[in-house]
């Protein structure tokens, strides 16, 4: 094997629904979501060579971000790697454009992007379903990845169903500046509510619909995490209010935040509703179509 690299770009997703339900014998909170991948991206250059030693080099562009066995990009390639029985030097450049912190599953889709990388690099023959459960080791989102741009994910994230979502939409993304912790999100969660509310009939009906319309996804978009995260950061819920008199059909926090999005009818209306946000030094805005790519479409 010579000296082989590829470059693949991974999506930004936002959560159109998303529901935190009963928390699991495993510690971890069950949750229904309704996931769409939108055209803002990371890129990752990989490059992957013969060697008596073996090392993995990651480098980042953004400082923020540590470079080391604590990123989820190196620890995917540490766990393909280990399942092969094969002595390489592996670098990799990582470009970051999706906010760290930010509910949009950056980390997620970079990891999945390495799984991926490596074994078409490597000439493995693996399943998407393998793939899946490689990055389950890493992230609940990672699996979503490798099967969107649409998903309704349950379980802790490892059950995948692919939708079709008929028509064309464009999203704000309104990043505030500041992260949301995943683990402190959820605390809130739990500490804010007496009972959890079960998943409604409506859900469950859309869940089983093999394509979904607009109309459909935004009467019953919402985010469980936006009533205890506003409550900390009021902020994002004048971002919401803002989206929503700029235009948008519906207007929601992505993941645990700190992102807010707003679905638009069309390019002209998002870009001018992003254009107020990006007025704000402290705010990163981006009108950004739905769909992209998943990753597995390498470059």
């Amino acid at each position: 094997m010579n000296s082989t690299s590829l470059r693949i770009l991974t999506p930004a997703k936002v959560n159109l629904i998303l529901r935190v339900l009963e928390r699991r014998p495993d510690g971890f909170h069950a949750i229904w979501s309704l996931m769409q991948t939108v055209g803002l991206e990371d890129e990752l250059t990989f490059t992957i060579q013969p060697s008596d030693t073996p090392l993995i080099a990651l480098r980042c562009d953004q400082a923020a971000l540590a470079a080391d066995h604590s990123n989820l990009v190196y620890r995917a390639a540490q766990l393909v790697l280990d399942q092969v029985d094969r002595t390489v030097n592996l670098s990799i450049a990582l470009t970051k454009r999706i906010p760290l912190g930010a509910g949009l599953g950056g980390g997620s889709s970079d990891a999945a992007a390495t799984i991926l990388g490596l074994t078409r690099l490597l000439g493995l023959e693996w399943s998407v379903e393998r793939m899946a459960g490689v990055g389950q080791q890493l992230g609940s989102d990672v699996p979503f990845f490798f099967l969107a741009p649409a998903a309704v994910v349950t379980g802790r994230g490892e059950q995948v169903r692919l939708v079709q979502v008929s028509g064309t939409r464009w999203i704000v993304l309104v990043n505030p500046g500041f992260p949301v912790e995943t683990k402190w999100a959820y605390q809130r969660l739990s500490a804010s509510r007496t009972a959890v509310r079960p998943l409604s009939q409506a859900l469950q009906q859309l869940g089983s619909h093999p394509v979904l319309d607009w109309s459909e996804i935004t009467r019953l978009a919402e985010n469980d995490f936006e009533a205890p995260v506003f409550a900390e950061h009021p902020l994002l819920a004048q971002i919401k209010h803002q989206l929503l008199s700029q235009g948008a059909e519906i207007a929601l926090l992505s993941g645990s935040g700190a992102t807010m999005f707003g679905v638009f009818p069309d390019q002209v209306g998002a870009e001018r509703a992003a254009a107020v946000f990006a007025r704000d030094p402290k705010m990163k805005a981006y009108a950004v179509p739905t769909a992209g790519a998943p990753v597995t479409s390498v470059l």
